[in-house]
């Protein structure tokens, strides 16, 4: 109520100061709870929170596309230093021929080397454009890590021969030169 009322009802008797000051007490608390109730929101505000959220979201794509660049990365680097660490030098004057896609590619080594590449117990892996010798093992742990890098890996498994196989006791040789 405004002063000037206040002091009509006063002066008339119609009201005392008790009541006047728990109407008052009672108007306050009124206007402080629907201001609590009722929370002002402008479109400015619900703008940029929308804002600050769609830079949250492009914040933690490029957070992942970053880590999954750096994984790849480390994957490389731990194919690169298996493969530099467990290199057999390959030497010697025999040809060992082999495909990498659709290409024929041609590796020299020793007998023994190419005795151990075809069964098995040695592979041929991609180190940027060379080709190298790695053990069996070592291939396997590549494979893993990067199966584009492994280009000739000979499995070890023992073939069943049949008892009725009539061509059992004709061994066909896997180092077979043509």
């Amino acid at each position: 109520m405004s002063n000037a009322f206040k002091e009509q009802l006063l002066k008339a008797g119609l009201a005392d100061p008790k009541k006047l000051k728990a109407a008052k007490k009672q108007q306050h608390q009124a206007r402080v709870q629907s201001g609590k109730n009722q929370k002002t929101v402008s479109e400015a505000t619900l703008l940029a929170e929308q804002r600050r959220q769609e830079q949250v979201a492009r914040d933690q794509a490029l957070n992942r596309e970053k880590q999954a660049q750096l994984h790849k990365k480390a994957i490389a680097a731990q194919v690169t230093q298996l493969i530099t660490q467990n290199t057999i030098k390959a030497s010697g004057d025999l040809a060992f021929n082999f495909t990498d896609g659709q290409v024929v590619k041609r590796l020299y080594v020793n007998n023994k080397l190419q005795s151990e590449l075809t069964r098995g117990l040695l592979a041929v892996v991609r180190q940027g454009n060379q080709y190298v010798l790695v053990p069996a093992s070592i291939a396997e742990k590549i494979a893993q890590r990067d199966a584009d890098c492994i280009v000739v890996l000979h499995s070890r498994q023992v073939q069943d021969i049949a008892e009725d196989d009539p061509y059992a006791a004709y061994q066909i040789p896997d180092d077979l030169m043509w």
